[in-house]
């Protein structure tokens, strides 16, 4: 996969989406599940999609585990977004992190998140550092900061 790339959901994984994004906007979900807003770079439009906020080294990521999605070119361009949980509305500005700066954040999220998305990376949880450098050359990274 290269860095333009994207792991298109299956009609499944869409399915269960919109399901999972409904259950977060009503306040459910786990503790770090949230539903990302951002505007469309073209349209302008809100768009929606469930994600998992990752704390770590009291800072805040966010990863697009399936490569170039809408939301993170959408964010990439915006500079912000808001995350959403029930009636709790989160705005962030988006910093997106440099190739050197990735590794260590990727790690991290597949160690919490492994039930979910380690069919994504070549690397396996537990794997060394250095075998994470094909998996964040390709998942676009962002930390988030009080907007």
């Amino acid at each position: 996969m290269t860095k333009e790339e994207f792991l298109k959901p299956t009609a499944v994984e869409r399915l269960f989406n919109s399901a999972f994004g409904l259950i977060v906007r009503l306040g459910g979900g786990t503790r770090d599940s949230f539903e990302l807003e951002v505007r469309g770079r073209k349209s302008g439009k809100l768009f929606r999609t469930p994600v998992n906020l990752l704390e770590f080294k009291d800072k805040r990521f966010l990863i697009a585990t399936r490569g170039e999605t809408q939301w993170s070119r959408n964010a990439r361009t915006a500079g912000e977004l808001t995350l959403r949980k029930g009636p709790k509305r989160l705005k962030f500005k988006a910093r997106e992190l440099s190739i050197e700066e990735k590794p260590e954040v990727v790690k991290e999220f597949l160690e919490r998140f492994s039930a979910t998305v380690k069919r994504f990376y070549t690397a396996r949880p537990g794997a060394p550092l250095s075998e994470f450098a094909t998996d964040a050359a390709k998942m676009p990274v962002f930390e988030l900061s009080p907007a």
